[in-house]
């Protein structure tokens, strides 16, 4: 660190002591090159000559009001900085509550992360979800088609072929009644495929 800046650190730090405690100070700093650097408050000189002299201030009654109110203010502003700080370090803790809660939610959906991220055990969960899912969605294609055959047509048996006669509880010997698909095509699950 140049000197410089420790002869700046060192002035900071005068200041806020004569700040926080309300004391009267002076520093002199003298450079390699024998310049003379100076802090004081209130004055370098008035408490220089001070030391010298042995003499106690007199203060004026003004002086000592003006006083009085700036360390009331002063007072004051590190009331706020303290709660300011306060209310930081909680918004730091609720952002760092937020973050683990969202890492959380993350580890949770793993199936959502790409499939090369993905351990062995995941991969084999993810593929069992898959074909029960399948399986899940054929069985609700054919309830549909089902439903959509009964709808076009009442004769249609539980086959989804033929005439079935609720009095007899058995399928007709009538006409055969085809699903009513123009098209020709079916939803058919064989080998586990559509």
């Amino acid at each position: 660190m140049s000197k410089k800046k420790s002869t700046l650190g060192l002035f900071k730090k005068a200041s806020e002591l004569s700040t926080l405690c309300g004391v009267e100070i002076a520093i002199v700093v003298f450079s390699p090159a024998d310049k003379a650097f100076s802090f004081g408050h209130p004055e370098v000189e008035a408490i220089v000559d001070r030391y010298f002299t042995r003499n106690p201030p007199q203060e004026s009654s003004a002086h000592q009001l003006v006083e009085v109110h700036r360390n009331a203010n002063v007072r004051d502003l590190n009331i706020q900085l303290t709660q300011l700080l306060n209310h930081l370090e909680i918004e730091k803790k609720q952002g760092e509550e937020i973050e683990h809660i969202r890492k959380d939610r993350q580890k949770k959906f793993w199936w959502e992360s790409p499939i090369d991220e993905l351990g062995l055990n995941e991969l084999i969960q993810l593929k069992g979800s898959i074909e029960e899912l399948k399986q899940n969605i054929g069985k609700f294609a054919n309830k549909c088609m089902m439903e959509q055959a009964n709808v076009f047509s009442p004769n249609v048996g539980a086959n989804g072929f033929g005439r079935y006669d609720s009095l007899d509880n058995k399928f007709g010997v009538g006409i055969n009644i085809a699903p009513p698909f123009s098209n020709g095509y079916y939803l058919n699950f064989r080998n586990g495929y559509l």
